[in-house]
């Protein structure tokens, strides 16, 4: 068989196990550390942004901010529908209901217009949302600025999902530093990876400290064990930060390769008709192309669809994967409300997600490019 070319496989830079050896001969097998605070900075001046809090997951950095901003049972928090799962689960944690809402065509992340008539539908509906989390769709910014706009006429505080866009800008600034908080996750398959992770990032340093607070089990100053609060066991490891401060030193080098793949496809489909590969609206955004995806359109392609093309990469020992198939249309949020179009549902029976790793070789590469040829060829 074929070696597997994978839709997006961690990429080790090199420094990652000096850091790490550095935390076993110094013996800091535990969470919290050097390597915590060095990658905390390391992130904080990346993203030119007052404080981080270096968490295990992207999700307990959700569920954290959240609870910062008093969301409880009862309460309801919009969301983007067009997202993974770890994006709402947190609202459901904490006994919310999540208020979905479709995307617009642009960006493929949360329509301003909808996110408007949503709110205004739930205020007179009596229940004012507590939280706006929108979601930076596979390195793409979402329309932040409009959607900050509108969250502040209604005083609303916005949670930033940019678990998949770490180096990504709009009008420059880094995507997680436009809402009250940001949010980014170091999963195995992200831009770059601490085996599991995530952060939570704000300007204001007062929500960090408190997070990092809760993170710890929420232990108050004492010289015995006393609680307060009730906390969490949210903080991240000695070890794994090591591999992080180690993966910030190549995430620029990593973002240039991710982006040079998408210019591969954009060159490997310009002429197919009926294939559109999905890319930045205007010169305001900088996606970090975490994944490259394309639409198809069988009416335009000699009826050629989606799943012809992950099929055949599939034969081929190649990793494809359909866009994410919206929240409303999961059954386990099939209940919540939700105030669409359409869009995610078109995108999600339409797109497919590329072979996008920063490891990809020119052999890797040619791969595809044959299997996609001779798919458009018959």
């Amino acid at each position: 068989m074929k070696t597997k070319i994978w839709l997006s496989s961690p990429h080790m830079g090199g420094d990652e196990q000096a850091f790490v050896k550095e935390a076993f001969d110094q013996n800091w097998i535990a969470p919290l550390g050097p390597n915590v605070n060095g990658f905390e900075e390391d992130l904080q001046n990346y993203n030119n942004v007052n404080a981080v809090a270096a968490l295990s997951a992207g999700t307990a950095a959700l569920h954290l901010a959240m609870i910062l901003l008093g969301v409880k049972a009862g309460d309801e928090v919009i969301a983007s529908s067009f997202t993974f799962s770890a994006t709402v689960n947190p609202i459901t944690y904490l006994g919310a209901t999540p208020v979905l809402v479709d995307s617009e065509e642009d960006t493929w992340n949360m329509s301003p217009l909808l996110l408007e008539k949503a709110i205004k539908e739930r205020i007179a509906n009596g229940k004012k949302p507590k939280a706006i989390m929108v979601v930076h769709l596979y390195g793409m910014p979402a329309k932040i600025k409009e959607i900050v706009e509108v969250a502040s006429r209604f005083n609303i505080p916005v949670i930033e999902d940019a678990a998949e866009a770490l180096g990504s800008k709009y009008q420059g600034q880094a995507l997680g530093t436009f809402g009250k908080m940001g949010v980014y996750s170091f999963n195995g398959n992200k831009i770059i990876t601490t085996s599991g992770g995530g952060a939570l990032a704000s300007n204001d340093t007062d929500l960090i400290a408190k997070s990092r607070f809760l993170a710890t089990q929420a232990r108050d100053a004492a010289p015995h064990y006393q609680h307060t609060h009730i906390g969490y066991n949210y903080r991240m490891s000695n070890i794994t930060a090591g591999i992080g401060r180690g993966q910030m030193k190549v995430l620029d080098d990593h973002i240039a390769l991710r982006r040079q793949n998408h210019m591969f496809y954009q060159e490997l489909f310009k002429e197919v008709e009926g294939v559109t590969v999905f890319t930045e609206p205007s010169e305001d955004y900088y996606s970090n192309h975490w994944l490259s995806c394309v639409v198809v359109d069988p009416s335009r392609t000699g009826g050629i669809s989606r799943e012809d093309l992950r099929l055949a990469m599939e034969k081929e020992n190649i990793e494809c994967r359909p866009l994410w198939k919206p929240m409303h249309m999961q059954p386990v949020f099939a209940d919540c409300p939700f105030y669409g179009d359409g869009t995610a549902e078109r995108l999600f029976e339409t797109g497919l997600c590329l072979p996008s790793g920063s490891n990809m070789t020119d052999e890797d590469r040619e791969r595809i490019a044959t299997v996609l040829k001779e798919v458009f060829k018959s």
